[in-house]
């Protein structure tokens, strides 16, 4: 029994140089390359892990059978053991299942989230956008919908349910395309630098907006926006744990860590703050500067926070008034949302994108604004 006891370990030194290579490769310099990396562990690279977590619990049992249970041994360690090695064995079976669970949280930032990203974020087209290529029909009316994540349809696993997509199907694909510009995460700046740059001349363009459009200008002009930096509460191993490991990484993702009334009390500043909002007037003049070149028509979509709708209408009055100043057609959702169940408004519990019945208001005001004008 000592032998096969001592070949077991022999094994899981050697296991302990795989764990090294495949779990912590940058201590080492060592990249994998494929797409995607080294963002999300690819299929590949999980299967490789799920091999190794399984060679593992087999090594583990087999010390247990050998070291334990054969022996009949009935001492203090022993019973020890026997109550870890079952728990080990759990955790990491519950670490296998937890590398192919997918689930949308706020960004990209969860190992779970990405997951959900490999397996969704799809079409990808030549332009890098979640969407169709660009149509060679010259025929058609062209609307360019631009806008962050909301407008990409982050959490929505059928591009069906997106309002953009929506949009084209109530205006009819037969005389109208309307092509999705929506990127995670960018802001009004970019969103004017991207729209601009789209080799497709718009008609019509529309833009979605939502509060935290404001962010990184707000950042810029010297506001602080605090307890907002994914794993900033962690220190130490604990960290090392949870950014590499998946079952602790979930159970991470499903806690609260920033307080929403940080960050609304950030944009509430913003929208206050003179120096902040001319700024971000500024940058929405570049997108106005380029619809009165392309003759386009346009029109803004307010997404508000959806738990916090009044409020969010509030801070974004000034951005409305703005548009409308400029001729911009502003579209609210506010009265439609109220009646939306507070559940079904958002794609999950963990993401606060808008769920597939507010896509649907969006497209259907939209759609009507359209009809108006």
């Amino acid at each position: 029994m000592t032998s096969k006891i001592v070949t077991s370990l022999v094994r899981l030194c050697l296991l302990g140089v795989l764990f090294v290579f495949l779990f912590y490769p940058d201590r080492f310099q060592i990249e994998f390359e494929y797409p995607g990396a080294p963002l999300v562990d690819s299929f590949t690279l999980r299967l490789a892990k799920t091999v190794f977590w399984l060679l593992l619990i087999i090594e583990i049992l087999r010390i247990f059978y050998y070291g334990v249970v054969k022996s009949k041994s009935k001492s203090v360690l022993a019973n020890i053991v026997t109550f870890v090695v079952p728990l080990a064995v759990l955790l990491i079976f519950l670490e296998v299942v937890f590398m192919y669970v997918p689930q949308s949280h706020e960004g990209v930032l969860s190992k779970a989230s990405r997951i959900w990203w490999a397996k969704y974020w799809k079409p990808i087209n030549s332009q890098g956008y979640r969407d169709k290529e660009i149509s060679s029909d010259t025929t058609k009316t062209n609307v360019l919908v631009i806008g962050d994540s909301f407008a990409a349809g982050h959490g929505l696993e059928n591009l069906n349910d997106r309002f953009s997509d929506q949009l084209e199907q109530k205006l009819g694909t037969d005389k109208y395309v309307v092509y999705n510009l929506g990127v995670s995460g960018s802001d009004t700046r970019d969103e004017a630098k991207r729209l601009m740059k789209y080799p497709v001349k718009p008609d019509v363009i529309v833009l979605q907006y939502f509060p935290n459009d404001v962010e990184k200008v707000g950042r810029e002009k010297g506001l602080s926006l605090t307890g907002a930096e994914p794993y900033g509460d962690l220190r130490g191993p604990l960290a090392t744990i949870v950014k590499r490991f998946y079952l602790p990484n979930f159970v991470y993702w499903q806690l609260p860590h920033t307080s929403f009334s940080t960050f609304e009390q950030f944009v509430k500043q913003a929208y206050t703050d003179t120096t902040v909002l001319n700024a971000h007037l500024r940058d929405l003049s570049q997108m106005l500067a380029y619809r009165d070149s392309t003759g386009a028509d346009m029109y803004a979509v307010f997404v508000p926070f959806l738990f916090q709708l009044d409020k969010s209408a509030q801070y974004t009055k000034p951005v409305e008034d703005f548009l409308r100043s400029k001729g911009v057609k502003v579209v609210t959702l506010t009265d439609g949302v109220k009646n939306i169940p507070e559940k079904e408004r958002v794609v999950g519990k963990n993401d606060g994108h808008a769920g597939a019945p507010v896509n649907v208001l969006m497209a259907d005001r939209v759609y009507e604004a359209m009809r108006k004008q």
